[in-house]
């Protein structure tokens, strides 16, 4: 049995400058963080004793005797990807400790694990880097998703990072520099909050996308941001409270970006967090719903979590460990093996 940890991310700047269709002409850059808060996946072979081929546990239990008649959308056409076959049995199961569809890269994460899970099942190992590189390529090339590449490289690599996103399509991943002090003052700082709600990433991303041509100003800003921020965070001199005013230049930009992005009901509970004390913040995610970050002050947190009380308040920590095999049983991987 194969288990897998993967950790959602909360993405600081850059988000829409990480999409292939912007960073293939004009070059991208996101700031984000793995968070202490993730995805598991187990697997194992399925014995051959239940009368079924295959299990699939998420949202629904799927009991199926063909890879081809898997509903879960990744499963399916991650296994095909991965080469498996009905040959030998398989169950999987998802878990997460955050609601999936709400800003967190909760897609990207279930699939950089699977990946993990799946190739370990095997035998095999993957090095971060291909990781990332297999999860876009399945998330983009074969689901079609409308989806940005920074969410599979910032679950897969974990930690606090600087993502450059290069027109010859190769990605650079640069672990933030600062000290243990700062980098803990900077998430007393952080409240996250859910709203409520879960979206189809992709349908509001390919709004964005479409719009892309007309909202090039915009995007060049939020990228601006990006450098910006992390000259902040890096210079142990600069005041820290900048970084939220920072998020909410980026958030006004963001939300006009697409109808969708934001909607009467999150410009509402915005503007109120705003109102008790927080300095900053934007809804994460491509919009609509899901989880909002704020920046607020250590003294006006208690104010602040009491003007949203309606929504779900989350503590969460920076994770440095990125996709992870809690547990690895070699004894399903030589049922894999071909005879030689």
């Amino acid at each position: 049995m194969i288990i897998s940890r993967t950790p959602f991310r909360v993405s600081f700047f850059g988000g829409g400058t990480d999409y292939p269709e912007w960073y293939r002409k004009e070059g991208g850059a996101v700031l984000s963080t793995s968070i202490d808060k993730y995805c598991y996946i187990t697997c194992r072979a399925l014995p051959p004793f239940f009368g079924i081929k295959h299990r699939v546990v998420w949202r629904h239990v799927e009991t199926v005797e063909s890879i081809n008649t898997i509903l879960h959308p990744a499963v399916k056409a991650g296994l095909r990807y991965l080469g498996f076959t009905d040959e030998i049995g398989l169950e999987i199961h998802y878990q997460g400790d955050l609601p999936a569809r709400s800003g967190l890269g909760t897609s990207s994460a279930f699939v950089v694990g699977f990946i993990k899970a799946m190739l370990a099942l095997r035998g095999e190992t993957i090095d971060k880097k291909e990781l990332a590189r297999k999860a876009i390529e399945l998330e983009k090339e074969v689901l079609k998703e409308n989806v940005g590449s920074q969410d599979q490289v910032a679950t897969a690599y974990g930690g606090f990072n600087f993502i450059q996103f290069h027109q010859d399509g190769t990605i650079q991943v640069n672990p933030v520099k600062i000290t243990k002090k700062r980098l803990s003052e900077l998430e007393l700082y952080m409240m996250l909050f859910y709203i409520g709600g879960n979206r189809i990433a992709s349908d509001i991303a390919k709004r964005v996308i479409e719009n892309m041509e007309k909202k090039k100003e915009t995007l060049r800003k939020m990228a601006q941001l990006v450098t910006d921020a992390l000259a902040l965070v890096t210079n142990p001199n600069s005041n820290l409270e900048d970084f939220g005013y920072m998020l909410n230049e980026t958030w006004q930009l963001k939300r006009n970006l697409s109808h969708g992005v934001s909607t009467e009901y999150i410009d509402r509970t915005y503007s109120q967090a705003i109102t008790s004390g927080a300095i900053g913040g934007k809804l994460l995610g491509a919009g609509g719903t899901g989880f909002m970050l704020l920046f607020v002050p250590e003294a006006k947190k208690e104010a602040v979590s009491q003007t949203l009380e309606h929504c779900v308040e989350v503590d969460f920590h920076f994770d440095f460990d990125g996709c992870t095999l809690l547990h690895y049983d070699e004894s399903d991987k030589n049922k894999f093996e071909k005879p030689t």
